[in-house]
Formats: C-alpha cells, sequence, structure tokens
C-alpha cells in the first residue's frame, strides 16, 4: 500500500512499518455470476493482507505514524483482527502493545496476538466492554490509543483500498461496493479515497453506491439509519460468527451513515445462517475459503437481488476483509 505514499500521513520513509500489506487480489466470481445472472462480480480479496485481514493496513499507517512521533507504547480494544495484526506491526517497530479482547473471541486471534508478543488482556462482553478497560488503563500509564476512529491515521491505511480498487480497474470503478461495517474504517475510508481521487482528477464523479453490511445480531448503522435519535434504546446487540461486525456502538457512526447517503447506498443486516451458507457457496462455487464478515455481503448481493434493488447489469464488487478462521486456527501454533 506504500506505493500510494505521497498520500499517506508519514513524513519520512525511514518510519514505514510494513509487513508487505496492500495491493490485494481482486477476483472475478464467475461461477456465482453466472448461477445469479450477474454481468460482473468481482471480490477484492483482503485475506492475502500480512496477519490475515485488512486491519494490517489501518495498522501499518498507524504504528508508522506511532514511529514517528518517537511512541513507544500502544493499547487498542479489538474483536479479533486488529488485536494480531497490532501485535504483529508494533513487534517489528519495536513499540510496547497491549490488546484488550473479548474472552469469547475465538483462541486463534488471542494465540496470534501473544505469538507477537502483546500483552493479551480478556474481558467479558463485546467490544464496547474492552473500549472502557482501555479508558481505564490509560489512566494508569500513558499509552497511544489506537481505537477505530479515535486517532486519524488508521482510516488514511484503510482509505488504500479505494485506490487499489480505482487502479486495478483502469480508473473505472464498479457500480456497486459492498462493504462489510464493524467499526467502519473500511467504508469511510475507500469513500474518502474516492474523494480524494476526484481532486487528483484520476476519476471521474460517477462514484459507486456503497452498501454497508451487518449481521442481525448487531446492527447498529442499520438502527440509527431507520431511528437516528432513538436507536440505543431498543437495541440489543449480541456476538455474532463475524466477530469483525459485533461493533454495538461504533465511534465513527455519524460518519458511516453520511458515506451512505453522499453513496446514495444502503445498510443491509445478514442473519447467522446466512452467513454461514454465504461463506459454504462461495466456497462451493468459487473454491474460496473467506471470513464471515466477506460472506456477509455476499449474501447482501442475494438479498438485493431478490428485493430488486439493484440491476443485474451493474458492475459490482464484494470485499471479503479477512481470513477463513479455519485457515488461521491451523497456522498458528498454541
Amino acid at each position: 500500500m506504500w506505493r500510494y505514499f505521497e498520500m499517506l500521513p508519514v513524513k519520512d520513509e525511514k518510519n514505514i512499518v510494513s509487513l508487505g500489506e496492500g495491493m490485494t487480489p481482486l477476483h472475478p466470481l464467475n461461477n456465482l455470476a453466472s448461477r445469479f445472472n450477474l454481468s460482473s462480480l468481482l471480490m477484492k480479496d483482503e485475506s492475502a493482507n500480512p496477519t490475515g485481514s485488512f486491519k494490517a493496513r489501518g495498522i501499518s499507517a498507524a504504528v508508522s505514524k506511532a514511529k514517528e512521533f518517537g511512541i513507544d507504547r500502544c493499547i487498542i480494544p479489538t474483536a479479533g483482527n486488529a488485536g494480531g495484526a497490532m501485535a504483529a506491526y508494533c513487534a517489528k517497530a519495536g513499540i510496547k502493545c497491549v490488546v484488550v479482547m473479548p474472552e469469547h473471541t475465538p483462541d486463534v486471534f488471542k494465540r496470534q496476538c501473544k505469538h507477537y508478543g502483546a500483552e493479551l488482556i480478556l474481558v467479558k462482553g463485546l467490544i464496547n466492554e474492552c473500549t472502557k478497560k482501555v479508558e481505564e488503563l490509560k489512566k494508569q500509564e500513558d499509552f497511544f490509543d489506537v481505537s477505530t476512529m479515535k486517532e486519524p491515521y488508521r482510516v488514511e491505511g484503510k482509505k488504500t483500498m479505494g485506490y487499489e480498487i480505482a487502479e486495478q480497474l483502469n480508473w473505472q470503478l464498479p457500480d456497486i461496493i459492498l462493504c462489510p461495517v464493524g467499526g467502519g474504517t473500511g467504508l469511510v475510508g475507500i469513500w474518502k479515497a474516492f474523494r480524494e481521487m476526484i481532486e487528483l482528477g484520476w476519476i471521474n464523479e460517477s462514484l459507486p453506491r456503497m452498501i454497508a453490511v451487518q449481521a442481525a445480531n448487531c446492527a447498529p448503522l442499520l438502527a440509527s439509519y431507520t431511528d437516528a435519535s432513538n436507536w440505543k434504546q431498543s437495541f440489543s446487540p449480541q456476538p455474532s460468527i463475524a466477530y469483525g461486525l459485533a461493533v454495538p456502538y461504533p465511534f465513527g457512526i455519524d460518519l458511516m451513515r453520511k458515506v451512505i447517503n453522499e453513496s446514495k447506498g444502503d445498510v443491509i443486516a445478514i442473519t447467522e445462517k446466512d452467513i454461514i451458507n454465504g461463506a459454504a457457496e462461495i466456497d462451493k462455487e468459487e473454491n474460496i475459503a473467506i471470513s464471515p464478515e466477506g460472506a456477509a455481503t455476499w449474501k447482501a448481493v442475494t438479498y438485493l437481488l431478490h428485493k430488486k434493488m439493484i440491476n443485474r447489469d451493474s458492475k459490482i464488487l464484494i470485499l471479503n476483509t479477512g481470513s477463513d478462521y479455519d485457515h488461521l486456527e491451523r497456522i498458528i501454533p498454541d
């Protein structure tokens, strides 16, 4: 991703902390496209990133900037993937790393953090409880807090997905992009990249509709999009098999709604059953093992088709944000 160095916040290249993240592949999902009579269906596969997810992008940018500032202690609340990425990049940078994670998170993510030498703290509840613990620990020690949207650098790293999508498609953007949304950095970052490229004159102003995809068990963006003033009163978040989507009170929810509104997009929530079925469909039809979050984006496509909310002639791109957890389980030892 550092091919876009001039558009990223690090001033001196010697401060870049990189493990080779970015320029992930675009897979044409031809079998599924044929089965559902779609003219164009692509998947940007972020599982090819170091540590197995798109979190590598934002964390690379944040840790690089922390190094440039001379910061030596970082802390992060995480639902899973961001913790492993934070541990790996901090290890390379020689920065102390503390990861705060829900205790119900799969062991593979816990092992990944420990493997890279991070201090791992487990808490009961979802990521919002982890955030409370981070605030408590910051009162005891001077940490750089790398919480989603509470610092400006992770979104800068994530925006490189937008630059890559444009470059890989010869500067002709898709009509629709479906993005899994937990904390929302990916959605906001991609849209930021498109706006920057318009200013640069690299693309025209015909931008994609951005579809945010959430888990039905934990869909705060959908709830707030439906009732911006009162959604919290009846909102009851639950864990999801798509751990990255289980973010009940995202700090950047207003920015996410802004992207949906500006792009004339939408918010879709997918059930646990459909997430599981979606992963099985892509595995069977395309021989690709994807994350539950990525599976949710595919099932969102089928939902929108069923509701006649998208045209079958549209150029559709779905985002797979990470590795299949079973794959990670096999390669990371206890």
